[in-house]
């Protein structure tokens, strides 16, 4: 597969992302053998497929996943020297750690490190290429996170750094603490999700060079094959036009809407790296052929007019 520099750093990665969200369910009651060994095959069809980054977070399946690819990991001879390891921190579910603390997002120092730290364990690493903050914390301190992030940057057990889901002002607060690049901003994007294309997101990216990583770039399946377990946020998205016009290119290029979807995202300048997430080992194959097609400008608008619902001003 090809590959792309990400943001400023020496990390060379595949122009897609296998991500790990759903290889082990939501909670770890659905683990069992049988998903696990799914978990495994769609790990290793990823990475013989030639897909190098990979993308975790501790909140996954309360850590399961993570420590699934890491088992995975071990059973593979070289496998460690050839991926990208990214993770993300920062989120705390309800009941930690006494039964009345309140789900929130914690970006204190000690928590960004000992969260880190618990991500190396359950991946049987010594260091995480790239270690991400998930959710915009309201009482994020720029210098705090800056100091955390230099603490295990200096302890060899993070390379590189980035956030997700924030706003472009805090994306810039913490990059002006720190003394060394944010290289990524992962962000929910799709066609049925626009946001970062007026809000100044893509803007921020292409000014600081930080490469965009996009979750969901499928709309949780929604404009591929179905969906699956979709968060509130996405079951109001209103798909059938976005689904009509995608079949129109599909058929004109000979490939899947999907496929199509994805090298629709991968045509912008920033060098947006769609993260796909099914489990379904001929899915994830197909997704690769997103990395062959590069659309036109007239094809790429004719969609995005399709999914604002509205011709351009």
């Amino acid at each position: 597969m090809q590959t792309v520099p990400l943001g400023t750093s020496f990390l060379n990665v595949s122009r897609l992302c296998y991500g790990c969200w759903r290889i082990a369910g939501w909670s770890p009651n659905e683990v069992t053998p049988s998903l696990q060994e799914s978990a495994r095959r769609a790990i290793l069809t990823a990475y013989e497929a030639g897909y190098t980054l990979f993308d975790h977070a501790d909140i996954y399946c309360h850590g399961v996943a993570e420590e699934i690819f890491g088992k995975v990991l071990k059973e593979v001879s070289g496998m460690r020297d050839r991926v990208i390891i990214a993770t993300k921190c920062g989120i705390r579910r309800k009941g930690d750690p006494t039964p009345a603390m309140p789900a929130r997002w914690d970006f204190s120092a000690s928590y960004i490190i000992a969260a880190a730290e618990a991500s190396l364990r359950r991946l049987g690493v010594e260091t995480v290429d790239v270690l991400m903050l998930h959710r915009p914390d309201y009482l994020a301190d720029p210098a705090e996170i800056a100091r955390a992030f230099t603490q295990l940057k200096e302890a060899g057990k993070a390379r590189f750094f980035g956030v997700s889901n924030f706003r472009p002002s805090l994306a810039a607060a913490v990059q002006a603490a720190c003394h060394f690049p944010l290289v990524t901003h992962q962000v929910e994007i799709s066609l049925a999700k626009l946001d970062v294309f007026t809000d100044g997101t893509l803007d921020q990216c292409l000014a600081m060079k930080m490469t965009p990583m996009a979750w969901s770039p499928l709309a949780g399946g929604q404009i591929a094959d179905g969906a699956q377990r979709l968060l509130p946020s996405q079951q109001s998205y209103l798909i059938p036009p976005i689904v009509e016009t995608l079949n129109l290119v599909a058929k004109e290029r000979g490939v899947s809407r999907s496929t199509v979807a994805l090298a629709w995202l991968m045509k912008h300048p920033s060098k947006i790296i769609p993260i796909v997430g099914s489990t379904d080992p001929a899915r994830i194959r197909e997704a690769t052929k997103a990395a062959e097609i590069e659309l036109t400008r007239e094809e790429w608008y004719r969609l995005f007019v399709a999914a604002n619902g509205a011709p351009l001003p």
